[in-house]
């Protein structure tokens, strides 16, 4: 008896399967597959705590157990893993369109986060003294609370600075009901939109100032499938307006035109 690595076995079939696949098929295996390694990726990070320092990273916030959020994350999950990005973006029908917008709000500050925690040996304060999204653009701070008036802070800074906003808007149960039932706000939209406008800051400042360093660290094909996933969200429901998409527009376009 010859001994056959799992390994193989497991590439035998699939090169198999792969063959017998329409074009279409092939496109949306390969989506799974990245996606699927995307996730792994994001697991090990987090396992392992890969390249984050204290001040970036938080723990991965989700919804409570029984609640709305918790059954809409399961749908999140199922329809992820069929690697049909464009599908998993979409309302599913009969659903809240609010409960639909804050269960992935969460997922998405979880994926930035991440991200980002990654990169914060390389984008440091000397590396980085301003957060920029190449030569043309350049984004400052304010909260409008604490932070009333936009200051210049280094990209690291920023960062921090967007990762405790986020939090604390995610915490409010006034702005993110946690009650089954409980009533969004009149300008809940508003806030998402806001959130969403400045985690692309994130990714537009990766990509212009990190992205070798992402090549080297072989983690495109994970950051491109994460922008992929959230520009395809964004662009489902109209949450970033399109002078704020800039930096990125050519990438962009790639990514919405074959849909």
């Amino acid at each position: 008896y010859k001994y056959t690595p799992f390994s193989r076995l497991l590439s035998d079939s699939f090169l198999f399967f792969f063959c017998k696949t329409s074009p279409e098929g092939k496109k949306k295996l390969f989506d799974s597959l990245s996606l699927s390694l995307s996730l792994a990726r994001f697991f090990a990070m987090s396992l392992f705590g890969l390249g984050r320092n204290q001040k970036t990273f938080r723990p991965k916030k989700s919804a409570p157990s029984g609640s709305k959020g918790a059954q809409l994350r399961k749908h999140i999950d199922a329809t992820l893993g069929s690697g049909n990005l464009r599908e998993a973006v979409r309302l599913p029908p009969g659903e809240d369109a609010n409960e639909w917008l804050a269960v992935n709000t969460v997922d998405f500050f979880n994926q930035v986060n991440l991200l980002y925690g990654t990169l914060t040996e390389f984008c440091t304060p000397d590396n980085c003294p301003t957060m920029t999204a190449g030569p043309k653009y350049e984004y400052r701070w304010a909260d409008g609370v604490q932070i009333k008036k936009p200051i210049e802070v280094s990209a690291p800074k920023y960062v921090e600075y967007l990762m405790d906003w986020i939090e604390t808007q995610l915490d409010d149960e006034t702005l993110f009901p946690q009650r089954l039932g409980a009533p969004f706000p009149q300008n809940f939209k508003d806030v998402v939109k806001t959130i969403f406008k400045r985690l692309f800051r994130v990714y537009a400042h990766i990509y212009h100032s990190h992205f070798q360093k992402i090549v080297s660290l072989k983690e495109e094909a994970h950051l491109n499938t994460c922008f992929k996933h959230f520009i395809l969200f964004t662009h489902e429901f109209g949450l970033i307006d399109k002078k704020e998409l800039a930096p990125l527009q050519e990438l962009i376009e790639s990514i919405i035109s074959p849909y």
